[in-house]
């Protein structure tokens, strides 16, 4: 079955491949506005785009774990039903790109209000913010 594209030019010959789109905006979040939403329990959905074993030893308090992989329509639809919802996507560090692909994937779903945390998980426990291990408080041994 062929898809069909939408071509944005009105020319005789229009050749989809080459048509050129629109970015996708991901808006950044600090971890003091992201500490905030935490501690004033704002509604939104945090999500740690690592891998489920890095996840499960800790993550940011009261995280999701959504790594690119399995961003599949219909779980998401069931774990983020309104995609209007505020989500807050991070990874481990600014070098880390599974938390771009997860926001990217999650606004291609259309969510609307996708933000990133880029300084990650490393910066967060290297300013001494709290983690979570499996609902718990965790702290790292130094």
């Amino acid at each position: 079955m062929r898809r069909l594209r939408r071509c944005w030019s009105l020319r005789t010959t229009c050749d989809p491949s080459g048509v050129t789109r629109p970015a996708l905006v991901l808006p950044t979040i600090t971890a003091n506005e992201l500490l905030n939403k935490i501690e004033s329990r704002d509604p939104f959905v945090l999500v740690d785009a690592l891998a489920p074993m890095v996840y499960a030893h800790s993550h940011l308090p009261g995280a999701i774990n959504l790594p690119p992989a399995d961003i599949e329509p219909a779980r998401i639809a069931r774990r983020i039903p309104d995609p209007q919802s505020e989500i807050v996507v991070y990874c481990s560090s600014p070098d880390c790109d599974d938390s771009v692909a997860t926001a990217r994937r999650l606004q291609g779903l259309g969510y609307t209000n996708v933000r990133h945390y880029a300084g990650g998980k490393n910066e967060w426990r290297d300013a001494g913010l709290p983690l979570e291990r499996a609902g718990k408080p965790f702290v790292p041994k130094p």
